[in-house]
């Protein structure tokens, strides 16, 4: 359930997105979506949030994940409004027979949470992932970095890596290698793996080195850092987005 759809911050320099293939821009690309405007999406109608909650706590996942079509921070404050109405799902054992679900966030922080949004998802159940990449530059890096930590004493902070399989036989695919490695020695890290075309250009510069492989059941061409990263569904993943790591 996403809270925004679109990111203007991503694709502002590059209409590609991210790491020069966002697979999100593709995707809207191929529905004919401009991707390059952040829209905030919300309730229709009450019976459209009745309807949407009912839907989130019939669905056998222990969390409700927000940030694949679109960037949250581009409105924090639209989506702190959306997790206190779904919030709900939190308190709905004895109605509806279902465990609680933990609101998954997925977040480059193009915005940063105020004082007051973090005071009011401390007293939610939310997991925010903050995603970074050695491929980030040096002021976004260390901008997420801040926020991951940041984060820690509101809520279950988690960094989400999107690695690679750097060349190490290129100079700058090895510095880039020697970054990530201090991004894994942090504490509850993710692993996922960044998923390009052939046309890539860290790819086409010799930078990272990519293989086709599976994902989610579909070929397609991935730098995979590490051969153990999971690249199935979420309702077989062992880590659930962090929401199964400790506090």
């Amino acid at each position: 359930m996403d809270t925004t759809i679109g990111c203007n911050s991503g694709t502002i320099k590059n209409e590609k997105g991210c790491y020069d293939d966002c697979y999100a821009a593709r995707f809207s690309k191929r529905r004919g979506w401009d991707f390059g405007k952040t829209i905030a999406r919300n309730f229709e109608s009450r019976e459209h949030k009745k309807n949407t909650i009912k839907k989130i706590n019939d669905i056998e996942m222990p969390f409700v994940r927000i940030g694949c079509t679109g960037d949250p921070s581009e409105n924090w404050q639209h989506t702190v409004n959306i997790c206190e109405q779904i919030s709900v799902c939190n308190n709905q054992l004895s109605v509806f027979g279902v465990l609680p679900k933990t609101i998954v966030i997925i977040t480059k922080h193009f915005k940063n949470l105020t004082d007051d949004q973090l005071k009011t998802i401390s007293e939610l159940d939310i997991c925010v992932n903050t995603s970074v990449s050695a491929l980030d530059n040096e002021r976004l890096l260390i901008n997420r970095l801040t926020q991951y930590n940041r984060l820690k004493k509101y809520c279950k902070s988690v960094l989400r890596i999107v690695s690679c399989d750097f060349n190490l036989n290129n100079r700058a695919g090895q510095k880039l290698e020697a970054l990530q490695q201090k991004l894994f020695s942090n504490e509850n890290v993710l692993d996922t793996v960044l998923r390009v075309s052939k046309e890539n250009k860290y790819v086409l510069a010799g930078i990272i080195n990519i293989k086709e492989t599976k994902f989610l059941g579909k070929k397609c061409y991935a730098s995979v850092y590490n051969k153990k990263t999971y690249l199935g569904y979420c309702s077989k993943c062992k880590e659930m987005c962090g929401v199964n790591f400790k506090q």
